[in-house]
């Protein structure tokens, strides 16, 4: 497996964030309120085997200090494998090289594999922000990112 990062207008990039979307539809059930907004201001990350891309996941500034994970994605033939943990672990060191100390996101609470995904490596709940507010299937996430030493 290799973790590089891809352009945000990469056409592997817009298959797998089209395949997350249609599954996220598939998994709330079609409920109303859900925002999906397009940024093309994401720095992108991609999990490859063997030349296909299987996963990605990006990090948008929110402002100086704190970036946004976006796009998590695993291609369901992949998961269970440890690909989500290793590419968030990349995602982290990503938004801290972009000079951010926290690292917030946003996931549905009708996704408990994410949810476990993300308390495990430390993220804790933090109230809903920004274009979330008011969504009642959303809950948020934060992480204070290391100080270098």
């Amino acid at each position: 497996m290799l973790i590089e990062s891809r352009p945000a207008t990469d056409p592997e990039i817009d298959a797998l964030v089209t395949a997350q979307q249609r599954e996220l539809r598939d998994a709330d059930g079609g409920l109303d309120g859900q925002v999906t907004v397009v940024h093309g201001d994401i720095r992108y990350l991609v999990v490859s085997d063997g030349g296909r891309a299987v996963a990605c996941g990006g990090v948008q500034a929110l402002d100086a200090d704190t970036g946004e994970l976006k796009r998590m994605y695993v291609r369901p033939a992949y998961r269970g494998r440890g690909i989500a943990r290793q590419l968030l672990s990349a995602l982290e060191e990503l938004a801290f090289q972009q000079g951010h100390s926290v690292l917030r996101l946003e996931t549905g609470t009708y996704l408990p594999a994410a949810i476990g995904l993300y308390t495990s490596c430390g993220y804790e709940p933090i109230p809903v922000y920004g274009e979330y507010v008011g969504n009642p299937y959303s809950v948020c996430f934060a992480k204070r990112l290391p100080v270098a030493a």
